[in-house]
């Protein structure tokens, strides 16, 4: 059995950062980057010049509070440092934000709060926040729609959503903090069951890309059974695992096969669209290898294979799953053992397109972005953001991920190792089991000043990454 070893760059110690370090200024525009007036939202569409009436909420102000000594239990590099933007939001999953600097989550699953200013209660799966004085903190909270999900992006006047079996847009005209009307459908119909987090993302040219899950493991016969072997063809290919392709501005349309984009991608929870318009994922790997196959895999093989995968997605791709899995230690594909693999033969695998770049398996890998402001270093803006969120089948080995990394990338590959950037969510190491862990991370999204927002569906934290230039 071959043995895999892997480099990871750990964040500097949060100690290390002034303890009353100041948020950053706002970005500067020119230089061929994005303003703060024309930034690229979290679904990678670019959003309309925030209007005079909204600029106030935009910039963050002089007054911006001190860093939280303690990074609000997270650690960051030298240089950066992190507040807490929102606490108990509920299990908060994709995050987007507006122009103005309004910030739309989705909820994993709906919830009611207080009432509020009006002395109504409220109810819903989209949480919407507002920092009204500039002191770092959301102290508006609105809640609407009726289902949770993953999945949520802005665009110029609209809100969309995750919500089950459809993909929703609210409007929300500039300013507002809610809809103001009932939510349009714009795809119906998507498979339920097994993988089901309808993540997506727009691409600022009226499209919208869908994730669709696999609902088994490897498309075993009997899923997820010592020894069972795979389906072959694996007919769940015809309407999952792979992602789909819809107009962004249609109403009710319709899933079907007819629209699938790209294939054999098991679950890419995280997607999204790069500055220069390419569509990018990140696939959750296949479980249960030694489990199932102990002829050929032994717990540690298992734990780091298959590689969790950073992919460039074109139209017609195909990456592979059920029949392929890449092993981060070889750096190929190779033939899943329910098609006859061993852990070394590539077979029909040789012909899969290759990921842009690989990660430890079973990080479970929620989102990606692509860093397009001026606040942070500008080596930021060669690579990408991957949150991830651990997951349980790196046991009996201790769980690995609870963690931000940076990729750094060049022509659509990586041109190095990946980074540690945020680390700590995890709360206490070694963990046995995902359920110690005291955060998650899950969404990331950029604020119009150039900071960086992850959040957590374990105890509902969001935070606010800045850079400080100490």
């Amino acid at each position: 059995m071959s043995s895999h070893r892997f480099r990871v760059l750990s964040a500097l110690p949060l100690a290390l950062l002034a303890a009353a370090c100041r948020g950053g200024a706002p970005d500067a525009p020119g230089n061929g980057a994005a303003s703060a007036a024309e930034q690229t939202t979290s679904g990678g569409e670019v959003a309309p010049a925030v209007s005079p009436a909204d600029s106030a909420a935009a910039a963050p102000t002089a007054g911006a509070p001190a860093c939280a000594p303690d990074g609000g239990g997270i650690t960051v590099p030298a240089g950066f440092c992190a507040t807490v933007f929102a606490d108990s939001v509920g299990g908060a999953r994709h995050v987007a934000v507006a122009p103005n600097g309004d910030v739309f989550v989705a909820l994993q699953t709906p919830r009611r709060r207080d009432a509020d200013e009006s002395g109504q209660t409220a109810r819903g799966g989209i949480l919407a926040l507002r920092d009204r004085d500039g002191d770092g903190r959301a102290e508006a909270r609105e809640l609407f729609g009726d289902g949770g999900g993953t999945g949520i992006a802005v665009a110029p006047g609209w809100v969309y959503v995750d919500a089950g079996p459809r993909i929703l847009r609210y409007p929300v005209p500039a300013g507002q903090l809610r809809p103001t009307g009932e939510p349009q459908v714009i795809v119906d119909g998507l498979p339920m069951g097994g993988h089901a987090a309808h993540s997506f993302a727009l691409d600022g040219r009226g499209t919208l890309y869908v994730n669709v899950g696999s609902r088994s493991n490897a498309c075993q016969v009997q899923d997820r059974q010592k020894g069972s072997p795979g389906a072959s063809p694996c007919t769940e290919l015809e309407t999952r695992a792979g992602i789909w392709r819809y107009r962004a501005d249609a109403q009710n349309q319709q899933f079907s096969a007819a629209e699938r984009h790209a294939t054999g991608i098991r679950n890419a929870v995280a997607l999204t669209v790069a500055p220069d318009g390419s569509l990018w994922a990140a696939q959750h790997g296949r479980d249960q290898l030694f489990q199932n196959w102990p002829e050929h895999f032994d717990a540690q093989e298992s734990a780091e294979n298959p590689a969790e995968e950073l992919l460039r997605v074109a139209a017609g791709d195909d990456f592979g799953w059920p029949y392929c899995y890449y092993d981060r230690g070889q750096r190929k594909r190779v033939l899943a053992p329910e098609y006859g693999g061993d852990g070394t033969q590539v077979g029909r695998c040789a012909q899969p397109k290759a990921p842009a770049a690989t990660f430890p398996g079973h990080w479970a890998p929620m989102s990606v972005l692509f860093y397009t402001g001026r606040q942070f270093p500008a080596r930021y803006r060669q690579g990408a953001f991957v949150a991830f969120h651990g997951s349980w089948n790196r046991a009996p080995l201790p769980q690995g991920g609870y963690l931000v990394a940076f990729v750094p990338l060049r022509d659509g590959r990586a041109a190095g190792e990946f980074e540690t950037f945020a680390d700590g969510f995890a709360g206490r190491a070694p963990l046995a089991q995902p359920s110690d862990a005291r955060h998650r991370p899950v969404g990331l999204a950029q604020a119009p000043d150039g900071g960086v927002y992850v959040t957590d569906d374990v105890r509902g934290r969001i935070w606010k990454i800045v850079h400080t230039g100490r």
